[in-house]
């Protein structure tokens, strides 16, 4: 997603390039000021609030804030003499971070041997996201990672014609699907539940979890599993697929206007965990 993540232009696996005469180096790092204030939360306290965030994408991890020391509060780091190495960054040591009567050992790093060129990063401190219990732009939690400007979705109407097949059986046939873009991911296509037999869709037990769209559920169709989805109570943001539901092209048969599908580089999604503390009610409530 955005610009370092799945397919973005940073990322290992970019479907695009970038038109140089000389090939670019394998590994490229963007940091750039974030524009928004953020604040960190542990055991209840603020620890760090700052309007001068840093956020640096990294190809392969979603984008991670860096906030100046003078930022953070002076009894939240606790040195614990633990430095490893980045590759591409230099020394990093590693932090406690405490608060109250709670202590998390490497739960905050800082690059202590940065090279000459991203000197930028010189004297900030980033916080490991689930470590801690929250964070924040002004006074709305941001789930999952720092927001990433160059994360986008779009969601269009089509009168084209969908339909889902196990075997002979038609699970779903519309010719009112709506396909939703997203940064990093190839289409994909949402049926209307009208347009599906539901007798094929067996609930199947847990749920993931989408920073831009929020809790997703799963159904088996006969003998496969997870091989349809839905996010039954989308994020406002991208409500227009609240309740719909997509299916795997690689798990059941999907046609659009007769041409069957199939799994395309950027439709496999590394799962994403939910953040500490995070109950259902609150995301759904996002």
């Amino acid at each position: 997603m955005g610009l370092s993540w799945q397919q973005g232009p940073l990322s290992s696996g970019a479907i695009g390039h970038f038109l140089t005469p000389e090939p670019l180096p394998e590994r490229l790092l963007f940091a750039e000021r974030l524009r928004r204030r953020m604040r960190v939360k542990f055991n209840d306290t603020w620890i760090a609030d700052s309007e001068n965030v840093i956020l640096l994408h990294e190809p392969g991890r979603y984008p991670v804030a860096y906030f100046p020391l003078e930022d953070i509060d002076d009894q939240a780091l606790v040195a614990s003499g633990k430095v490893t190495h980045h590759k591409d960054l230099g020394d990093t040591t590693w932090y406690a971070v405490h608060a109250g009567d709670r202590t998390t050992e490497r739960a905050a790093w800082e690059f202590t041997a940065l090279p000459e060129h991203a000197t930028e990063l010189q004297g900030r401190i980033a916080f490991a996201w689930r470590a801690m219990d929250a964070f924040y732009e002004e006074d709305e939690r941001i789930l999952g990672h720092a927001a990433d400007p160059y994360h986008r979705i779009d969601i269009r109407n089509t009168s084209r014609t969908l339909e889902a097949r196990l075997g002979d059986t038609v699970v779903a046939r519309s010719e009112r699907p709506v396909v939703l873009y997203e940064s990093g991911f190839a289409p994909r296509w949402y049926v209307p539940r009208a347009d599906i037999d539901e007798t094929q869709l067996r609930p199947v037990e847990g749920q993931t979890f989408c920073p831009y769209k929020g809790l997703c559920d799963y159904y088996d169709i006969g003998d496969v599993h997870r091989a349809a989805w839905s996010y039954r109570n989308a994020y406002r943001e991208v409500d227009r697929i609240s309740d719909l539901v997509s299916f795997e092209a690689d798990k059941v048969e999907v046609y659009l206007d007769g041409k069957r599908l199939h799994l395309e580089p950027g439709q496999t999604v590394v799962p994403h965990g939910v953040d500490r503390g995070l109950d259902v009610d609150e995301v759904k409530a996002h």
